[in-house]
């Protein structure tokens, strides 16, 4: 929970979560649980849900890794190593994410304005939906440099089907290597040709690989007609890359940065393979995809641009 740096100072690490909601305040939970940050904030322009989540936080205390926490406002950015967007209005049963692009883009711009009279230096990584799209907001709203803005993108997506494979194979997750790309919505990528099993291709027809991608897409719209929304695993995906960023892991995740120029995109925020460190996403990491992906990717791209226009 506290980073060393290289005079070997224990140093505090701040997190601040924009957004009390089912995604932020689990985020807290999973972050808080973990010990990941010596100190968390929850804003919400709810100031009393934001007081209630951290209150109820702080009764577990005795069980958990010691952190600070406490209910802020923007001024706290001040000091953050990561601000954590999850604010906007939620995926309603039936509705696609693309339907919340107006909303949810001004809500992502009102938000990054505050966050940059109090910070340039922190990261942000967006977490809201539609994620691409406010992902793109936030990174010409903020002018930071490029990489300091980021989204979780994919992340979950690929989860879910490495999930799906492994139940499939009757192998753990942590075994499959597999990830979608684009969009995190309808139109994204699912790169079978790189799907392995400890480097080594799945053992999977390309019937039960379609399979497994569609339940993958379709899993938010399945859950969210369950329960009403979606938060446990989105934390989790929330809390293991902000620890890559804290402490510089270097670690590679599936998520969506601006795109500028690789495979022959541009101007857009899609998940592709990215290193993540201590300044946000560090470099894309290029993969060779068959021309039907690289085709699919490239379409998905086309969607989200339409929808900035709009």
């Amino acid at each position: 929970m506290f980073a060393t740096n290289k005079l070997n100072k224990v140093e505090s690490t701040r997190v601040v979560i924009i957004g009390a909601g089912s995604v932020g305040a689990t985020s807290a939970f999973a972050l808080l649980i973990q010990g990941i940050a010596s100190e968390i904030v929850l804003i919400d322009r709810d100031a009393k849900k934001a007081e209630g989540e951290v209150m109820d936080l702080e009764h577990g205390a005795s069980f958990a890794p010691h952190a600070r926490m406490w209910a802020g406002d923007y001024v706290d950015c001040k000091d953050a190593d990561v601000v954590v967007i999850t604010a906007g209005a939620k995926q309603k049963p039936g509705q696609s994410r693309l339907e919340l692009v107006e909303i949810n883009t001004k809500i992502t711009q009102e938000i990054v304005k505050n966050i940059r009279r109090y910070t340039k230096q922190a990261v942000i990584l967006m977490v809201a939906n539609p994620l691409d799209i406010t992902t793109y907001v936030a990174t010409k709203t903020a002018g930071f440099a490029w990489g300091q803005v980021f989204g979780t993108g994919t992340t979950l997506d690929s989860s879910r089907f490495r999930y799906l494979l492994a139940q499939k194979m009757n192998v753990d997750p942590e075994s499959v290597g597999a990830y979608l790309l684009g969009e995190h919505g309808d139109s994204s990528v699912p790169v079978y040709s790189h799907a392995n099993v400890m480097g080594e291709p799945v053992s999977l027809s390309k019937k039960e690989l379609r399979e497994c991608s569609d339940v993958a897409k379709r899993a938010a719209y399945e859950v969210i007609d369950r329960k009403g929304a979606t938060y446990y695993a989105i934390a989790m995906a929330v809390a293991r890359i902000v620890r890559a960023i804290l402490y510089d892991e270097n670690h590679v995740f599936v998520a969506s940065v601006l795109l500028r120029g690789e495979y022959g995109i541009s101007d857009v925020c899609l998940s592709v393979p990215v290193v993540v460190g201590r300044s946000g996403v560090k470099k894309i990491i290029p993969v060779t995809l068959s021309a039907e992906e690289k085709k699919q990717l490239q379409k998905s791209a086309e969607v989200m641009k339409q929808n900035i226009k709009n």
